[in-house]
């Protein structure tokens, strides 16, 4: 609108300025509108505000012209302007080329203005990258519209090239592969060799808790696409935090059970976090060591939460009537924050079920299983106790 604006006043001006010519009978005065052009100018692209010192006003013509909001662009990244080598038009034209649409191509370039220092031989070669993954180049052009940031980091082509192919290599669908690229650019920078090492030392630790070669792949599969980061671990906190279990009393059969219930968690974990975690659960719930083992088993998230979480989600279960004897039957309660089980409780009161009195199995759960749950309830409450249709059976 402030751009409509602004062109508006430089069209009264022009007008106002061509009447103010003297007669053409004196050509010798003739005040030629051109010469204000510079001042015309000046209301075409920066109506928005005095244009600061030290931008560069090709690149700001140029994202003008292609209907980019400069304010947003000063507000956000004002230093990409003041840059003096830029390709704005170039990356239009590849956006372009590959089948973006030119309110796309404004809203790409709004948001990730930095995408103009990128060379066009940089950008062609990201797109080669991308499309190696992507199934046509519609799913190209929207995970750009999605992710330009990501797109737009051009360093380390060649690391990230040998990372896909490795990751290809492993078995990994290109599909998880793309959404690594737009959700977790990061762990393209390591190096082919790190990512290599930390997959050896995930497949080694597998098989030494004795999970099967068979199963190997499949895990290891499933921990990457949930968990990718897991890769930007160091390969030490992870192997002292499966000793420190083993030294627990967990058997490798049992770790590994934790492993594949926690995934990715567990690998975030350190020995000393677990053991603070482990020792509130136990004097929280007053229980034996073998007694906290078989929780623990019941409840991974137990190892994971912190010992200020734990003790929030316990008073907030004690403060709505449920024992402790309750959440130990069902640990797993211990998952839900306290707005959630506050919700539940509400949802079921209101059907006349009271949690106090039961097991905590319908509270429990996720999102659709709890509606699900709640589904089945609701039924057999409204369902009627006797078919009111059907004849009785009389004894003649």
């Amino acid at each position: 609108m402030v751009r409509v604006i602004g062109q508006g006043i430089t069209s009264m001006l022009r007008i106002l300025l061509m009447r103010s010519q003297p007669c053409t009978l004196c050509p010798s005065k003739k005040i030629e509108a051109s010469k204000y052009e510079p001042f015309l100018r000046h209301f075409t692209c920066t109506s928005d505000g005095q244009k600061p010192n030290g931008e560069n006003s090709v690149t700001v013509e140029n994202l003008c012209s292609l209907s980019v909001d400069i304010r947003k662009v000063r507000r956000i990244k004002g230093w990409v302007l003041c840059k003096k080598e830029t390709y704005v038009k170039e990356i239009a034209d590849i956006l372009q080329k590959i089948g973006t649409n030119e309110t796309a191509i404004a809203h790409i370039l709004e948001r990730c203005p930095e995408a103009v220092l990128c060379s066009p031989t940089e950008v062609n070669a990201q797109i080669d990258l991308w499309q190696s993954v992507c199934r046509n180049k519609k799913e190209l052009v929207t995970l750009i519209e999605q992710f330009p940031e990501s797109f737009f980091t051009v360093k380390d082509q060649e690391n990230r090239r040998l990372n896909i192919k490795f990751f290809q290599e492993l078995g990994l669908k290109n599909v998880i592969i793309s959404r690594f690229l737009t959700t977790a650019p990061i762990i393209f920078c390591n190096s082919i060799e790190k990512n290599k090492q930390m997959i050896k030392m995930l497949q080694e630790s597998y098989l030494n808790l004795g999970g099967s070669q068979a199963n190997m792949k499949v895990w290891l599969l499933k921990l990457l696409s949930q968990d990718p980061f897991i890769l930007l671990i160091s390969p030490t906190p992870i192997k002292e935090t499966l000793e420190f279990l083993q030294n627990r009393g967990f058997s490798d059969f049992e770790v590994l059970h934790l492993l594949s219930k926690l995934k990715g968690f567990l690998f975030q974990l350190s020995p000393t976090s677990v053991q603070e975690s482990i020792l509130f659960s136990k004097n929280a719930f007053q229980c034996t060591d073998q007694d906290l083992k078989e929780l623990i088993l019941k409840c991974p998230a137990l190892l994971y939460y912190t010992a200020p979480v734990l003790e929030e989600r316990i008073q907030g279960l004690l403060k709505e009537g449920i024992s402790l004897s309750q959440i130990r039957e069902t640990p797993m309660v211990l998952e839900l924050t306290p707005q959630i089980v506050q919700y539940r409780i509400r949802k079921l009161n209101a059907l006349g079920y009271s949690v106090k009195n039961g097991n905590l199995d319908n509270l429990n759960g996720t999102k659709k299983e709890f509606e699900s749950n709640f589904g089945k309830i609701q039924a057999k409450k409204e369902r009627p106790l006797f078919n009111p249709v059907a004849p009785f059976k009389v004894e003649e």
